[in-house]
C-alpha cells in the first residue's frame, strides 16, 4: 500500500478530522459533513463560489468570527466552528 504522505488534524465542530496539507477549511467542513453556517431561517449553508466573493462559507476559525473557509488552508490543531450542529447532533 502506498504511503498517503503527511497529514494534519483539525477540529470541525468538535470532531477531529485528518486532512492532507493544503486542504481548505471549506473542503474539510464538507468532508466532515458540516454546513459552513446556518442561515437566519435555519437552513444549512455551504460554499457557493469557492473564491471568497459570496461569503456563504463563513466560519469561526480559532475564535475569529466570519472567516471565509474557502480562502483558508487548514493548519495543524485548527479549531473550526461552523455555527451548525455537532457531528453527534447531525446523526439520525
Amino acid at each position: 500500500m502506498p504511503d498517503a504522505g503527511p497529514t494534519i488534524s483539525v477540529t470541525i465542530d468538535g470532531t477531529v478530522l485528518i486532512v492532507a496539507p493544503g486542504t481548505t477549511v471549506a473542503a474539510a467542513a464538507m468532508m466532515a459533513d458540516a454546513p459552513t453556517r446556518i442561515s437566519v431561517s435555519g437552513e444549512p449553508r455551504a460554499p457557493l463560489c469557492g473564491m471568497g466573493i459570496c461569503f456563504e462559507c463563513r466560519v469561526t476559525v480559532d475564535g475569529i468570527l466570519h472567516q471565509r473557509s474557502c480562502q483558508i488552508v487548514c493548519a495543524a490543531g485548527m479549531d473550526v466552528r461552523t455555527g451548525g450542529r455537532t457531528a453527534e447532533e447531525r446523526r439520525p
